[in-house]
């Protein structure tokens, strides 16, 4: 188990993007707008906010 820990925030609308964005931004349980979480850094959490790296930012905690 993983003691890193990284925030990221929903900074730009997924509204108009691809559903596979879309399904990335819900898989790290991003529901609105400039909303946070703080999540385990993990490779699979890793290229979740990769893939969806124009819609969020994500800073280490």
């Amino acid at each position: 188990m993983s003691d890193k820990k990284i925030k990221v925030t929903l900074v730009k609308s997924p509204i108009g993007t691809q559903s596979f964005h879309r399904a990335s931004v819900r898989g790290l349980g991003l529901k609105r707008m400039h909303q946070s979480v703080v999540l385990e850094d993990t490779p699979a959490v890793r290229g979740m906010v990769t893939r969806a790296a124009f819609l969020v930012k994500c800073e280490a905690v």
